[in-house]
């Protein structure tokens, strides 16, 4: 029998060789994969979470401010419904939205609210009908309407 011909025994193996950076079960990359990610969750949801609160706020701050309306005379109480309006719609969709005047104010505040309330129903006084004398829709409805309306704002 010949060298060759022999088996090769455990003695005759080679070591283990593993790859240059393989040092340890987790490599470094994707440790600082996972943490990015992880760092990134982290920060999607606090976005979200600062943005969700401070929509909360800018409903109760209008709430409140509605309510503090009731308190004034009829015709004041109409001039502080209509600026809290232009308040809300500047906060939400900028200075641009705004500045709409007359039909194009009202459907803003329709596309807003998602409603037809200003369009087609009593907050219309409140677009084009601050300043006239006449028929004037019931403040307590009013003020009821507004507050449905200011309470579903969503972020």
């Amino acid at each position: 029998m010949t060298p060759a011909d022999a088996l090769p025994t455990l003695d005759a193996l080679r070591g283990l060789h593993l790859p240059n950076q393989a040092a340890g079960a987790i490599s470094g990359e994707v440790v600082v994969a996972s943490l990015a990610g992880f760092a990134a969750a982290l920060l999607v949801g606090l976005v979200r979470y600062l943005r969700v609160r401070a929509r909360a706020t800018l409903r109760r701050a209008a709430l409140r401010d509605l309510s503090a309306a009731r308190s004034l005379d009829p015709d004041a109480r109409l001039v502080a419904q209509a600026r809290l309006l232009r308040r809300l719609a500047r906060t939400l969709h900028g200075e641009a939205a705004a500045a709409a005047q007359g039909t194009a104010w009202a459907q803003r505040l329709d596309g807003l609210f998602s409603t037809t309330f200003f369009t087609a129903g009593a907050g219309r006084t409140l677009v084009e009908g601050l300043y006239r004398r006449g028929d004037r829709p019931d403040p307590a409805a009013l003020d009821a309407e507004l507050g449905r309306l200011i309470g579903r704002i969503r972020g």
